[in-house]
C-alpha cells in the first residue's frame, strides 16, 4: 500500500510538543512535506528557542513517520524562526530588535534584575540573540551581574556598540558613569537618557531585548511602557503580601498603556537550608501563583531564595553560566522557554511588509 500525506500526518499527530501541548499538524507547523514511494521529507519550524530540546522532538518526529508502513527513509529539517510580533499602537520600532520585554515588578528586593539576566542567558543559551537594557538608571546593575567593564566604543561617534558578555549584548548607564556616583537626576532627565540608551545604541540583530525595568510605577517605569516597543511584559514577585500588593500595581500598569503580560514569575518561593536540608516557605507559599489565577495571567514558574544564586550573580557569572546543568539554571531556562512560547502566540508584527508611503508635490 503506497504511502499517503494524509497517512503520515495522521501518524505525526502523535507528536506533541511538550511546551504548548498542542501536536504539530494541528497547528500547521509541518512544512514543505514530500512523499516519493518510501521516502518522506518535511520541515518543523518552532517559533521559539529551544536549541536543548531539538535532538529529542527531531527523534519523536521520525519514529512517528517510519512507524508508518512502507516508509523506509525519513529526513526531517527541524528548526527555529523566531518573528518581530505586535507592540502597543503608535510606538516608534527599533529596526534590528524583533521582540522587546519588561522585566518588572511593582517594587524593590524581589530580585527582578538576577532574574533578568539569568533569563536573557538562558534565551541565548537555547539558541536566541539576546540583549539586555539596564534600564534603571538610580541602581545599575548588570554591569557587575555580567561581569563587564569599561565604556562602550563608538565608530561613527553617533551610536554606541554594546558591551557583550556570555553572548548577550548589554547596555547600561553604569558603562558611562562611575560606580560610586551617584544619579542625582530628576525623572524627565533620567527618561530622556533611557531613551538614548535604548535608540542610541548599535544593537545586532537580536531576536529579544530585555528590559531590566526601574522599580516601583512611578513616572520613569511609566513613562518607559508608554515609549519603549514592548512585545510583552514579565512581572517578578515574590509570595510575600506586601510585595504581591506592588506586583499587581505594575501589573496594571502595563494593562493600562496596552502592554500584554506575558506572565509571574515567583522569585525566593522556598529556602533550602544549605546545610540541613531543611525547606521553609520564608515569604509565604503560592502568592505568585494566586496572583496569576486571580488576574487571568499565566504562571511562568518558581525559583527559589538560594545563597548560590547571590554568589554567582555578585562574581559576575550567573548561575545559568555557572552551573548551567543545575538544577536552578534548568529552572531559569524553563521559565525563559515559557515566555518565548507566550510570544510566539501572540499577534505577529507586519509593520514591515507594508510599503511606506510617500506624498510628494508634482510641479
Amino acid at each position: 500500500m503506497p504511502v499517503t500525506e494524509a497517512t503520515l500526518l495522521d501518524a505525526l499527530k502523535a507528536v506533541v510538543d511538550p511546551n504548548t501541548g498542542s501536536d504539530f499538524v494541528s497547528t500547521k507547523q509541518i512544512k514543505n512535506l514530500h512523499v516519493n514511494d518510501g521516502d518522506v521529507a518535511f520541515e518543523v519550524e518552532l517559533g521559539y528557542p529551544a536549541q536543548s530540546q531539538l535532538a529529542g522532538l527531531h527523534a519523536s518526529l521520525i519514529a512517528a513517520a517510519r512507524a508508518v508502513s512502507g516508509v523506509r527513509n525519513v529526513s526531517v529539517n527541524l528548526s527555529s524562526k523566531i518573528t518581530a510580533h505586535a507592540v502597543q499602537r503608535g510606538v516608534q520600532l527599533l529596526p534590528t530588535v524583533k521582540n522587546i520585554v519588561a522585566i518588572a515588578s511593582g517594587k524593590g528586593g524581589v530580585g527582578k534584575s538576577t532574574t533578568a539576566t539569568n533569563l536573557a542567558l538562558a534565551l541565548a543559551a537555547e539558541g536566541a540573540a539576546v540583549g539586555i537594557l539596564d534600564a534603571d538608571i538610580y541602581g545599575p546593575s548588570q554591569p557587575t551581574m555580567m561581569g563587564l567593564q569599561g565604556r562602550p566604543e563608538s565608530a561613527d561617534g553617533k551610536l554606541m556598540e554594546p558591551m557583550k558578555s556570555f553572548g548577550v549584548e548589554v547596555m547600561s548607564i553604569g558603562f558611562l558613569v562611575e560606580a560610586d556616583n551617584p544619579m542625582i537626576w530628576r525623572g524627565p532627565m533620567a527618561t530622556q537618557a533611557l531613551d538614548q540608551l535604548l535608540r542610541q545604541t548599535r544593537w545586532g540583530e537580536l531576536d529579544y531585548l530585555l528590559v531590566d525595568m526601574p522599580p516601583g510605577t512611578g513616572d520613569i517605569a511609566l513613562t518607559l511602557s508608554q515609549r519603549v516597543p514592548l512585545t510583552g511584559a514579565v512581572i517578578v514577585t515574590t509570595p510575600q503580601d506586601i510585595a504581591l500588593l506592588d506586583a499587581k500595581r505594575g501589573l496594571k500598569m502595563f494593562e493600562k498603556v496596552g502592554v500584554p503580560i506575558l506572565g509571574i514569575v515567583e522569585n525566593m518561593a522556598v529556602h533550602m537550608c544549605s546545610n540541613c536540608g531543611h525547606v521553609e516557605h520564608i515569604f509565604g507559599a503560592d502568592g505568585g501563583r494566586k496572583m496569576a489565577v486571580d488576574h487571568g495571567v499565566d504562571y511562568l514558574g518558581a525559583l527559589p531564595l538560594t545563597k548560590s544564586i547571590r554568589e554567582q550573580t555578585d562574581s559576575g557569572r550567573p548561575t545559568v553560566v555557572s552551573d548551567p546543568d543545575g538544577e536552578i539554571a534548568t529552572l531559569y531556562k524553563s521559565v525563559a522557554r515559557r515566555v518565548a512560547v507566550r510570544i510566539a502566540q501572540r499577534a505577529k508584527d507586519f509593520s514591515a511588509k507594508f510599503p511606506t508611503i510617500k506624498v510628494s508635490q508634482s510641479t
